[in-house]
């Protein structure tokens, strides 16, 4: 179970780097495309539009490389994140979900078929691990197993 658990997490991981990449690329592209064009929207400044456009790739793609890093992280430890880490992926899947929602109709389905493989990716990675703390293998069972005297049997 470990194993599959790990490469769900790591193939999570690689999707979404990978979709950082794209979506930095993208921005990147935009961003220069505006420059060059010397395009305004409603008076806008098109250097503003550019330099915006700049920082929202930047933006995109730290936060979607840290939730692939905490999703490699999670593969490689076969331990799930707790607390704001937590968190923070399932940010990252409620992110998926309204851009698969926005992406069909901007897009198409092709679109939201890929928006929601990498939601179905990072909610199993999420789901595939036991929210609760696992007591360790040696660990005793509760409260009567530690007033037990070590060499009685158990009723």
């Amino acid at each position: 179970m470990g194993r599959r658990r790990r490469a769900v997490a790591a193939a999570a991981a690689l999707v979404l780097a990978a979709e950082a990449a794209v979506l930095v690329l993208l921005n990147l592209f935009l961003g220069k495309v505006v420059d060059e064009q010397d395009m305004s929207l409603a008076g806008i400044d098109p250097r503003a539009m550019t330099v915006s456009a700049w920082i929202g790739a930047a933006v995109v793609g730290v936060y979607l490389f840290g939730c692939a890093l905490l999703l490699a992280r999670t593969a490689l430890r076969d331990r799930p994140p707790r607390g704001l880490w937590r968190i923070v992926l399932i940010s990252c899947a409620v992110v998926h979900g309204l851009l698969g929602a926005f992406s069909v109709g901007l897009v198409g389905w092709s679109a939201f078929v890929v928006m929601m493989v990498v939601l179905g990716l990072i909610v199993w990675a999420l789901t595939w691990y036991p929210t609760g703390e696992e007591p360790p293998a040696g660990a005793a069972a509760g409260p009567e197993a530690e007033e037990q005297p070590a060499g009685a049997a158990a009723d």
